[in-house]
């Protein structure tokens, strides 16, 4: 049957070959959270080995256009994941619906179909030395791994919903990527998922199904075993993450925004439930202060009445820098931390902006045209020149991360004290409820795992919380609640490797299954010749 099936497969041709790819990159897109039935991938890959077994050369074109049939595989394919896995994007443009609707179409399908030409190149590298059995298996894992690691740094990188999350929806499959990180685990997780496509001739399914039992033996073993010696302890201070849900269209509204502040400093105020201690760390979102603090004295009072003694406020608000001589002033995009006399004891700005929601790209050609960015600022905000760890108390120091600056894991690195935990303040009330703050949510996670270090996470409507440095959530509060999470931030875990190992974890694994391919790849030629 499943013989049979492959046939019909590699058989197709024209709009219903297209077509099917579509469909099997939006079915791989239910392995991402919120759904996270990563079994799906289990189907989709296979299918997408055997749509290239039937990607036939134009024989006598050069060497690109011999590529084009399966490029064009890849291409719809990624269509499909991304379409069904960003849509929601397109809900942030509804916020302000009069001047963006225009650009819903861009962001749902334009977006999409530029991510898709990362896929594209995939199947096209795949397909260089594409071979039968394993071979091809592990020619299109050294494909999706080249394009998956451009991915997150060409034009600034957008790196969300790479293939690898798909094999790590829960801690105990998380923590293997303190070994190979993000980007190797890309190249074992497509390993794992195309190998059903062996089934169909059986050539080499000894060995690709042992290669599938190690690999998936190793990454569960090794999650059961780091867990199970891994100590819940809480060596921090304790925090209290304020979630107010405030909805998107309402927060620069000029007569809101004493309300807003005023929920603020209420719900900061609030006595601790359960017995617990009172915090010493409130956290507050991603431009959750109305105002620019710097012009706002009665502001800084309030914040300094609402305080206790000895308790410091991390808040999201935008900071202005003021050049004079007539220069424009610069807007960032920061985290405040101020302490019980309502003075600014630090700051931290964010470091890697939004093209075209924090930032507009090509500005003057496209301004002329009347585009904006989404966050419109006098000249859009300006990135910080480098990041750096955040003082909050004498000892305790956080690494701040800004929005969607943790979803870029090779953007980790930083300058000053080392930091006891990653901060990471947000607002994904933009997107709705939607799948996007879940995605969100859950590559900060994957951050906290990596770095060895726990997570304390507001987002104005959700997903907030705190997560330990093995990816367990200590505490949360659901997408759009209402609340506070008051809970103690718990102890820095211990690598297995250095940073400078951790720096090598992708060009080893990516080599050694370029060598594994190549090989399978000559094998077939030798055979053939």
């Amino acid at each position: 049957m499943i013989q049979r099936l492959a046939g019909k497969v590699i058989l197709l041709s024209g709009w219903r070959r297209a077509g099917l790819a579509v469909l099997m990159g939006a079915l791989a897109s239910f392995a991402l959270p919120p759904y996270d039935f990563f079994a799906v991938c289990l189907v989709s890959f296979p299918v997408l080995v055997w749509l290239i077994d039937g990607a036939v050369d134009n024989a006598g074109a050069g060497p690109i256009r011999r590529l084009l049939p399966a490029a064009a595989i890849g291409w719809w394919f990624g269509f499909g994941y991304f379409v069904f896995g960003l849509w929601w994007i397109g809900n942030a443009l509804l916020v302000d619906a009069e001047n963006f609707a225009w650009a819903i179409p861009f962001a749902i399908f334009g977006l999409p179909a530029f991510l898709a030409f990362f896929y594209a190149l995939a199947t096209a590298l795949a397909r260089l030395f594409w071979s039968d059995g394993i071979g091809r298996v592990l020619a299109l894992a050294f494909g999706f791994g080249i394009a998956e690691w451009l991915r997150s740094f060409v034009l600034t990188g957008f790196p969300w919903n790479a293939i690898g999350y798909a094999a790590m929806p829960v801690p105990v499959l998380m923590q293997s990527s303190v070994i190979t990180g993000l980007l190797a685990m890309n190249v074992l997780a497509v390993i794992v998922f195309a190998m059903p496509a062996l089934l169909v001739d059986r050539r080499d399914i000894k060995t690709g199904l042992a290669l599938v039992i190690l690999l998936v033996s190793a990454h569960v073993g090794y999650g059961v075993y780091r867990l199970s010696t891994a100590p819940i302890e809480a060596k921090g201070p304790q925090v209290r993450i304020v979630q107010p849900s405030i909805a998107q269209d309402l927060k620069w509204e000029a007569t809101a925004r004493k309300d807003i502040f005023a929920k603020y400093l209420a719900m900061t105020s609030e006595a601790p439930k359960d017995g617990k201690p009172r915090p010493q760390v409130i956290i507050w979102p991603e431009t959750s202060v109305p105002y620019i603090l710097t012009k706002a004295p009665e502001a800084l009072k309030g914040i300094a009445d609402t305080l206790q003694d000895g308790q410091v406020l991390l808040a999201g608000a935008i900071r202005v820098e003021e050049p004079g001589g007539g220069e424009e002033p610069l807007y960032y995009n920061s985290i405040f931390a101020i302490d019980s006399n309502g003075e600014i004891t630090g700051a931290a700005d964010k470091v890697h902006l939004v093209p075209f929601g924090e930032y507009l790209p090509f500005e003057k050609m496209l301004r002329r045209f009347g585009v904006n960015e989404v966050v419109e600022m006098p000249g859009g905000f300006t990135a910080a020149a480098s990041r750096r760890s955040l003082p909050v108390t004498d000892a305790f120091n956080v690494l701040p991360l800004i929005c969607y600056e943790a979803i870029f894991p090779a953007e980790m690195s930083y300058q000053g004290p080392p930091a006891a935990a990653i901060v990471n303040v947000t607002n994904d009330a933009w997107y709705g409820d939607t799948p996007g703050p879940y995605q969100h949510f859950r590559q900060a996670q994957l951050r906290a795992v990596e770095q060895g270090l726990p997570l304390v996470r507001a987002a104005n409507n959700g997903l907030s919380g705190v997560v330990d440095p093995y990816g367990r959530i200590i505490d949360a509060l659901a997408l759009n609640a209402v609340g506070v999470v008051d809970a103690a931030v718990p102890a820095k875990a211990q690598l297995p490797l250095g940073e400078a190992a951790r720096r090598y974890q992708f060009w080893v694994v990516i080599c050694l299954v370029l060598i594994a391919s190549l090989a399978y790849f000559l094998r077939r030629r030798t055979r053939v010749g």
